[in-house]
């Protein structure tokens, strides 16, 4: 069995927090894992190759499924057990159905500020740097309650360019974060700025800042996340890597976590298909190489 960790770059921290949500010790699932590698016989291989499967089963439905719906994807996958031993097996390797958090929606679209054009009309890719910028808010739950992160991905290197967390909704908190990213970047008068309708980024401040930044706004149609699919995917991505395998006891627990993700992981070192599977920082870092280039 291979697990996926959070940050391969800090195994141990991965495997102590791991080890916490299932309640079991780092040194029994080191052994654990060691005896994998052993070479055994007959039953054993058949044990161990099931284990496998019914982890693989496990974490790709992000904990969310029980002994039934594993032993479904057993059958599907040509594996003959009964549903008795899956759970059996589930107990041996202390896996336990979490169910994942339930939706909360961040988008209120029921306003009477302007709506403006979709721009970007799903053309996802942008062969320049700070032209294509898309933006979006979802919620990170933890035992103190919830957190909302509020994103902006750069779509030529689908880099996450600012980002900000908070206890609210209020329309500054967006604000915050563009304000930063257009101090960060500095981009041209030919960027794109594309959101939902959301009552945030349709305030009048938001909309004047960028119109007084000469920014082209951008909207999705109402209720279309297919509009917005980029960074709804990053949003997925993170959750699915980071927020469903961990249960944050504080806010300040989280903010860490999501930190190290965005700044230390994901814009440093996760590799895009999209990118040729180089990270969004590698990419934009091999563009402005071949930009020195050119000119000398």
């Amino acid at each position: 069995m291979k697990f996926q960790f959070i940050y391969d770059y800090q195994e141990e921290y991965a495997v102590v927090k791991m080890c916490a949500v299932l309640k079991v010790s780092p040194s029994g699932y080191y052994k654990w894992r060691s005896n994998l590698n052993q070479p055994t016989t007959g039953k054993d291989i058949k044990k161990q190759e099931h284990l496998q499967k019914i982890s693989k089963s496990y974490h790709e439905s992000l904990g969310t499924y029980g002994s039934p719906r594993i032993h479904d994807d057993l059958k599907e996958w040509g594996y003959v057990l009964s549903s008795k031993t899956v759970a059996r097996y589930m107990k041996e390797l202390s896996l336990r159905a979490t169910p994942l958090q339930r939706y909360l929606v961040t988008t209120d679209s029921n306003h009477t500020d302007k709506i403006y054009p979709n721009l970007v009309k799903r053309q996802f890719k942008s062969s320049l740097p700070d032209r294509i910028w898309v933006a979006d808010i979802t919620y990170i739950w933890t035992q103190e309650g919830w957190l909302y992160l509020a994103t902006i991905m750069d779509l030529f290197s689908r880099k996450i360019i600012s980002w900000g967390l908070e206890t609210h909704l209020k329309k500054e908190f967006p604000l915050e974060v563009l304000k930063r990213a257009l101090e960060t970047r500095q981009p041209s008068e030919k960027l794109i700025h594309h959101s939902d309708r959301g009552s945030q980024y349709c305030s009048n401040e938001y909309t004047d800042l960028l119109k007084e930044k000469e920014v082209q706004i951008s909207m999705s149609r109402k209720g279309d996340p297919y509009d917005n699919a980029c960074i709804e995917s990053f949003h997925a991505t993170l959750k699915k890597e980071l927020v469903y395998r961990n249960r944050f006891a504080t806010r300040v627990d989280a903010r860490r976590a999501i930190s190290a993700y965005i700044d230390t992981f994901y814009n440093t070192r996760r590799k895009h298909s999209t990118l040729g599977y180089f990270s969004p920082n590698k990419f934009e870092e091999n563009y402005h190489l071949d930009q020195r280039l050119k000119i000398s």
